[in-house]
């Protein structure tokens, strides 16, 4: 489980990541691999190169992965009407540099939105994401929005 974030790259690079969304200044957005029903829509930034932490970034390298983070975000707000998003870069069970974006809906039970989404929902137990199948039009909502979002912000 050390290496997933690295696995994960090696699988992009290679063209055989089906969930691949974009390449971005910093690295890849992807679909999350797990989708809870409630919060559908989450993503993934995967920096290039792979490091353990944001410290182990130059400021400015720093400066782009989180303005890609939170663009990415912009995205799923976007693509999926979430009220807002949660981010997260925790690399404590997977030690390399990852930041996830999770879509809450207004729609979500009260109490579990509240709580972070690792804590409200199961996603060892959650669907598995399929661009090419059940999530196709999500991905390519997501695709097509942070396409532009990008265009926009750097012109």
């Amino acid at each position: 489980m050390t290496n997933a974030i690295s696995n994960r790259l090696d699988r992009i690079k290679a063209g055989n990541d089906p969930e691949l969304i974009a390449k971005l200044p910093s690295g890849y957005a992807i679909l999350g691999k797990y989708q809870p029903t409630p919060i559908t829509g989450c993503c993934m930034l995967i920096p290039d190169p792979v490091v353990a932490s944001p410290n182990d970034l130059d400021h400015r390298a720093r400066e782009q992965f989180f303005s890609d983070l939170v663009l990415l975000g912009d995205a799923i707000l976007e693509a999926t009407g979430a009220e807002r998003i949660n981010y997260l870069v925790l690399c404590n069970q997977v030690p390399e540099l990852h930041g996830h974006c999770v879509p809450r809906f207004s729609t979500e039970d009260p109490e579990l939105r509240l709580k972070g989404p690792f804590e409200a929902y199961n996603f060892a137990n959650a669907r598995v994401a399929d661009a090419t199948a059940a999530d196709a039009d999500l991905h390519a909502r997501l695709r097509d929005s942070l396409k532009k979002l990008l265009a926009q912000r750097d012109g």
